[in-house]
């Protein structure tokens, strides 16, 4: 049996790799892209009017 070994005293790599194996996945997501959108923000959409007859 592998003898225990406190976190901080392992290397850098060996603490990336446990890390990386605790972080949890997005499943495909871009979280960049779940950010709702600005309601103060000035949207150039929003503004279009039908041309006056």
């Amino acid at each position: 049996m592998p003898k225990y070994t406190p976190f901080s005293k392992l290397s850098k790599k060996e603490q990336r790799k446990i890390n990386a194996q605790k972080r949890g996945s997005w499943g495909g997501l871009n979280p960049v892209t779940r950010v709702p959108p600005n309601p103060r923000a000035y949207n150039r959409a929003k503004v279009r009017r039908t041309p006056a007859d």
